[in-house]
């Protein structure tokens, strides 16, 4: 089908938002983009992305301008927290035919996307507060009491989805006993490697994110930013935790805390209405998915719409075809998970004679076209 006299309304205005207006820009459609920030921001840390997600920014026309202000990736280490190699992994060589491994300033992304459709409006500081359905339209009212009616209504707004709340009958995300840290600090290795020390249940993970910047990524346990954390993972992992966690001395700016969380969904659409990104299907960034699984929901989703013959048709197949690859990434989050929390001498053993199939096995079936 066409989207010609189509009304679709996007909630979200992050990645699967801008994503999922790229997709459909020739379809025909009319598309409105709602983002409850009153902004794009240059707040943020860090981002990374598989070959998988580069190679949708590509079939996007967005993978130029985000390449131009990344750090291609070409090799991950993992080491335990005294700095004893468990593995490396070739990510080149690893995602060879399927795109580049890149890292870069969130906000950069950001802007990149926001330049890719920059002819596609976004209403930024407005948000919905009711849907109903109307036959086989949405009302939606807005926080500005202005009521609007759309064909189709995605909620792309991320792990704490309004829509989510609005539409379904659904349970809130789910804590995974994770609290993580992400902060900036100065870049002190030239070498483009991703790098993780894994302690026991907790890892920190460093990232160069342009040549003056280091991404870092810390995670504990349920307890919420605790007093004195800073010190304890300084005596806990070797260098250069201790020379990243010096960074908040001089400016805390750039830190975000908070708990990793899961969303787990019956059901992703009900009626004109679907969640794509992490409204639907987030999970732990353990597999650094969560960009990559929205941009590909975006293809998908704009696939379906062009080859049904109706819009209820195109969200089943839709799901039908997205949810084994999602499933896939939340089941091996968990393994991962559980990895890290073995006792470290079994942990370390694992690692180095099987932590290289390991990770092969993990990342396999997100080699093929989604």
């Amino acid at each position: 089908m066409r989207g010609n006299g189509v009304r679709v309304l996007i909630v979200g205005g992050g990645v699967a938002g801008l994503a999922t207006v790229a997709a459909l820009r020739d379809w025909g459609a009319t598309i409105d983009v709602v983002e409850r920030a009153p902004g794009p921001t240059d707040s943020g840390t860090g981002i990374y992305l598989t070959g998988n997600a580069t190679r949708v920014l590509a079939v996007l026309g967005l993978r130029e301008p985000v390449a131009d202000v990344a750090v291609e990736i070409t090799r991950q280490r993992s080491a335990n927290q005294r700095g004893g190699r468990l593995f490396d992994i070739d990510v080149t060589a690893l995602w060879q035919g399927v795109g580049a491994c890149v890292s870069l300033p969130r906000a950069h992304l950001h802007r990149a996307m926001l330049a890719g459709v920059g002819d596609t409006p976004i209403r930024w500081d407005r948000h919905p507060v009711a849907l109903s359905e109307e036959g086989d339209r949405v009302a939606v009212e807005f926080d500005d009491h202005s009521i609007e009616r759309y064909d189709l209504v995605l909620g792309a707004d991320g792990v704490n989805s309004t829509v989510r709340r609005l539409a379904f009958d659904a349970p809130a995300a789910r804590d995974l006993g994770q609290y993580a840290y992400r902060w900036i600090a100065p870049r002190i290795d030239a070498e483009p490697v991703w790098s993780v020390q894994l302690g026991r249940g907790r890892q920190f993970l460093t990232i160069p994110i342009s040549a003056e910047q280091t991404y870092c990524y810390y995670n504990d346990g349920p307890v919420a930013d605790r007093p004195g954390w800073r010190d304890e993972v300084a005596a806990t992992f070797t260098e250069p935790v201790a020379s990243m966690l010096k960074a908040l001395d001089h400016d805390d700016s750039t830190l975000h805390a908070g708990p990793n969380q899961e969303v787990v969904l019956g059901a992703w659409s009900r009626g004109p209405v679907l969640l794509i990104g992490d409204a639907a299907h987030a999970t732990s960034p353990n597999m650094a998915q969560g960009a990559a699984m929205a941009l590909e929901d975006a293809v998908v989703l704009a696939a379906s719409l062009a080859a049904a013959g109706s819009i209820a048709e195109a969200l089943r197949g839709y799901e039908a075809r997205r949810r084994p690859r999602t499933d896939w990434v939340l089941n091996q989050t968990h393994r991962r998970d559980r990895a890290t929390g073995l006792p470290p001498a079994l942990r370390d053993l694992v690692m180095r004679r099987l932590g290289e199939q390991m990770f092969r096995s993990n990342y396999g079936p997100l080699f093929a076209q989604p």
